[in-house]
């Protein structure tokens, strides 16, 4: 039986101002280059991540700058998903957030796993 996967779901919890968050990243666009479906469900301060602005002024050395990382991903057709509860914690609303992002709960990537997606948590 192959257990291979093409889809990938990463969850992120770390912010701008954590490198484990340019790691997630990193692999996120690593999965795409070798052909993954990739999805980032954000929550807890990585919400931050894909507020307006919100890495304009943040890069953690050595490692390639969040914002072009998440650039790049949006770009190459990635999906991100901001958690409801998350933003409403820290009063964003979808015109918070950077266009490529949508506000979605749990339900989206639970589709996804429950059809055999992987999962990575960062």
């Amino acid at each position: 039986m192959n257990n291979e996967t093409n889809d990938l779901i990463i969850v992120m919890t770390k912010g701008i101002y954590d490198e484990v968050s340019s790691v997630g990243l990193t692999i996120a666009n690593g999965a795409l280059t070798s052909g993954k479906t990739v999805g980032l469900f954000l929550t807890s301060s990585a919400i931050d991540l894909v507020r307006k602005n919100g890495l304009d002024h943040t890069h953690v050395h050595p490692m390639e700058s969040a914002k072009s990382l998440l650039d790049a991903f949006i770009e190459r057709g990635g999906d991100i998903w901001a958690c409801p509860p998350c933003t409403t914690a820290r009063g964003y609303d979808q015109t918070s957030l950077i266009d490529g992002v949508q506000i979605q709960g749990a339900s989206v990537i639970m589709e996804r796993i429950k059809n055999g997606a992987a999962t990575l948590t960062f």
